[in-house]
């Protein structure tokens, strides 16, 4: 099942770039000449951002796959390839890899995940009761959804403590060991790269035209990222641990698959097959339907699923998973911790 076909992996970045070219080309081509201008216009380029979007988020992943050396079996090859997905997605592709590196290492540690850590009760402001409303609930969500993922980048928002500032843009800084200081400079060199493509387009363009081809697109893609990252880990039967308590086979199984429909395929199968990618990250999206139904009878009970619309699912989340506290069950080990909601 960990078998890396070169020709294979290769082939779902081609099948992606042509139909996000196809896209791209009927949008710019096309979209001028609807009738209604310029109500019609500014729906098809809604929907082109979205559709759009989805075909991109599936670029990503397998920039993500070549992360964890899932693409081929030439690290090189896949260093090279995840550098310029990543990077035309504006993503610092080494600094992410090694971060998200150390998420697997570590996942379910309260401690030492590097990524969407929830807190405990005792880090709870005075002020989230306030909060843990409808109409608070949208605006959390709606500035999540559009502005985690670059502040994740930028200032390490929902990633783990440390004590100095860190980002993934920051070669210097604590998130990094000096033998990779290197590489975060390449980084950075291939997203400052995209963006000075990006300000050429714009001078010869417009800024419009940029922001309708490529910003509402990106838009689309950071929002899915962050939503099928904090549906992953988020979930009230999903337990989390303190050093006490924590194990590298324990903590990854706090994961859960979810559903996505018809965008399973689209998103190269990240979603519904998560709890696999913990358990061995370097077996390539299209083998990960196969060990995921090799997993379910052995894993029994430990393995995770929910069906819930992702809508649902994502208001229910935010809503019930608020913070972890210990198990205070009696004979419960206080290093197992659970989500709860009540202020």
């Amino acid at each position: 099942m960990d078998r890396r076909s070169l020709l294979r992996s290769f082939s779902y970045v081609v099948y992606d770039l042509i139909i996000a070219s196809l896209f791209y080309y009927i949008a710019t081509n096309y979209f001028h000449h609807l009738p209604n201008q310029p109500l019609s216009s500014t729906a098809a380029w809604l929907i082109y951002g979205f559709v759009q979007g989805c075909v991109l988020t599936g670029v990503w992943i397998i920039a993500r796959e070549c992360g964890h050396h899932a693409f081929s079996d030439y690290r090189w090859l896949d260093d090279t390839v995840g550098l310029i997905l990543h990077s035309c997605l504006l993503v610092p592709y080494f600094s992410w890899k090694y971060s998200h590196g150390r998420h697997h290492s570590n996942i379910g540690s309260l401690e030492m995940d590097e990524l969407f850590v929830p807190k405990q009760k005792s880090s709870i402001r005075w002020y989230s009761k306030y909060l843990n409303n409808p109409p608070c609930r949208v605006l959390t969500l709606v500035v999540t959804l559009t502005l985690r993922w670059p502040l994740y980048f930028t200032f390490n928002v929902s990633g783990r403590p440390y004590d100095r500032f860190a980002s993934h843009y920051d070669p210097y800084g604590p998130i990094y060991s000096d033998r990779q200081r290197l590489q975060i400079f390449i980084s950075d060199a291939g997203v400052v790269a995209v963006f000075y493509g990006l300000y050429r387009l714009a001078m010869a363009k417009g800024l419009a035209w940029v922001l309708c081809s490529f910003g509402g697109p990106l838009l689309v893609v950071n929002g899915f990222l962050v939503l099928i990252a904090y549906l992953q880990h988020t979930h009230p039967s999903l337990p989390h641990y303190d050093s006490s308590e924590w194990d590298w086979l324990r903590g990854a199984l706090v994961t859960v698959d979810r559903d996505y429909g018809m965008l399973n395929k689209v998103f190269h199968n990240i979603a519904d097959t998560h709890v696999a990618h913990h358990l061995f990250s370097k077996i390539p999206h299209y083998h990960a339907m196969e060990a995921t139904k090799a997993i379910k009878p052995i894993l029994g009970d430990y393995y995770q699923f929910d069906a819930t619309p992702v809508y649902k699912a994502m208001w229910r989340e935010a809503k019930e998973c608020i913070y972890v506290e210990p198990d205070d069950e009696a004979g419960q080990s206080k290093g197992v911790f659970w989500y709860n909601n009540k202020l």
